[in-house]
């Protein structure tokens, strides 16, 4: 874990302290791209990580960040209903372009693109989580108030 973090890891370690918080980026020794991944590569439950999913409104073309519990399915008829219109499930180029970040590292703050943030409330259940920090590599302990703080996201029940 003594290993050099990433650009994109350090651009997650430097909005983490604009934001006041002292969690330090780690990086893992495997790959922490999925959620059962990073729960088996951290020591904890799939619960508990944090899964970056960005959609598409199509007619806006605006980037929605969906912040949910590694268990859960998002239902994308909830976040059409909040965000009154349709949206797409982001395709690669489009989460590089709007977030910086590739999928599978895509963090829950530092994009380029601010997007409008939905928390699962599920993760409040957790005195702690685990998010994407910037590689599929490297990850932060973050609590859900926290995710609150650095994205002004709106807590919602993201499945059905």
């Amino acid at each position: 874990m003594g290993e050099t973090l990433s650009a994109g890891a350090l651009k997650v370690q430097e909005a983490l302290r604009t934001f006041g918080l002292t969690t330090q980026v780690i990086h893992m020794p495997q790959t922490t791209r999925t959620a059962q991944e990073a729960a088996q590569t951290i020591g904890c439950s799939v619960s508990q990580i944090v899964k970056s999913i960005l959609f598409k409104g199509t007619a806006s073309g605006k980037p929605i960040l969906v912040l949910a519990s590694g268990v859960n399915r998002v239902s994308e008829r909830i976040i059409v209903e909040l965000v009154g219109e349709p949206i797409a499930k982001a395709d690669a180029e489009f989460v590089r372009e709007q977030s910086g970040f590739a999928i599978g590292g895509v963090p829950p703050l530092a994009h380029r693109v601010t997007p409008r943030t939905f928390i699962d409330r599920d993760l409040f259940q957790y005195e702690e989580a685990w998010a994407a920090a910037g590689s599929p590599f490297e990850v932060f302990r973050v609590t859900a108030p926290e995710l609150a703080q650095m994205t002004g996201g709106e807590v919602i029940k993201v499945h059905d």
